[in-house]
């Protein structure tokens, strides 16, 4: 597995610093996912809900994607700037989609939600049958620090 940090101007800011990585799309991997993005973001009090999410958005690309087939893989994306961190995890695509009356599906997504400040997903090919599938979060660092400051009367509850 290869760690690329690169810097791309047009999906992020120009202050921060990028690292990019692919994993193969097997369940052991998105323990090594999340322990990529620990190596980022360190003992920020923001770490718990960034690999939290990472690790939601990870779980979908190996379980509903074509990622899953044999030697399929997803790549992980990070930017951390002063102000957030932006976790992007990009899948092999495929038919997409959370059914509405059941309550034992999408949780994963609703967390990420709960957690990040911003999220989205981003499509490439046909809305119906993409060719990949990008699904991003931004965590912001200051909402962490302001929690975390001594005498705040501030925490999250996770």
């Amino acid at each position: 597995m290869r760690e690329i940090v690169l810097t791309d101007p047009a999906r992020v800011s120009t202050q921060g610093r990028t690292w990019c990585r692919s994993f193969p799309a097997s369940p052991d991997q998105a323990g090594e996912a999340r322990r990529f993005l620990a190596t980022v973001v360190g003992n920020h009090p923001a770490a718990a809900d960034a690999i939290t999410c990472l690790a939601e958005l990870a779980a979908n690309a190996i379980i509903h994607s074509r990622s899953a087939r044999p030697g399929g893989a997803f790549t992980v994306r990070l930017h951390r700037s002063a102000r957030h961190i932006r976790i992007e995890v990009t899948d092999q695509g495929g038919p997409w989609g959370i059914p509405q009356e059941d309550p034992e599906t999408g949780r994963g997504l609703r967390i990420v939600q709960a957690l990040s400040a911003r999220q989205g997903i981003i499509l490439t090919g046909h809305v119906s049958d993409p060719g990949q599938r990008t699904v991003w979060c931004e965590i912001s660092l200051n909402d962490h620090l302001d929690a975390a400051a001594p005498g705040s009367g501030q925490g999250r509850i996770a």
